[in-house]
């Protein structure tokens, strides 16, 4: 070994250094999945607060049942879907497993479940609007049905690629572990 001093070791040019200053996989991984996660967090933060603004403002009426109507049984449960974005950026900082596991698992139950019962609660009154042209609830002049169908594909989107990407960080994590008891 060459010390600061001294001269280079001897039976080397220094071009020995190139396998120490690659980065492994798992862990280039491990940070373009959290990125990637951090946004669809961001995303899902959205899409909850529209869905909280309605609900809220229909339950204090703070405007006519004309502009926003009633909130669907279905967003009420939705609400509860901001529990697997915390869960979710409590586990990346410190690559927790158990939050990680517990995020994805809930985004099943609290986001994507309440979203496919809302798209059967809603189904008679989409059919009624497609056949007849007829809507009896509005936001903002839009049919409810059509603007909470439009924010349904959007959230299934958001939460099928978050519960994708957080499987794929969960795998990433788990290598990197299993490498480490390994050695």
């Amino acid at each position: 070994m060459a010390s600061r001093a001294g001269p280079r070791a001897a039976g080397t040019d220094g071009s020995d250094y190139e396998h120490r200053e690659r980065v492994a996989q798992h862990y280039q991984m491990s940070v373009a999945l959290k990125s990637e996660i951090k946004k669809l967090n961001i995303a899902h933060a959205a899409l909850w607060l529209l869905v909280a603004a309605q609900v809220v403002v229909s339950q204090l009426n703070l405007v006519s049942h004309k502009l926003v109507a009633t909130p669907y049984q279905w967003e009420y449960i939705y609400l509860l879907s901001i529990v697997p974005t915390v869960f979710s950026f409590m586990a990346l900082p410190k690559n927790n497993t158990s939050y990680l596991v517990i995020s994805m698992i809930s985004a099943g139950l609290l986001s994507l479940g309440p979203i496919f019962y809302g798209g059967m609660e809603m189904f008679p009154m989409a059919q009624q609007l497609y056949r007849h042209g007829k809507a009896y609830r509005f936001i903002f002049g839009f049919s409810a049905v059509s603007v909470m169908y439009l924010v349904m594909v959007i959230a299934l989107q958001v939460h099928g690629w978050q519960i994708y990407y957080s499987k794929k960080l969960l795998d990433a994590w788990v290598t990197n572990t299993q490498e480490k008891k390994k050695k």
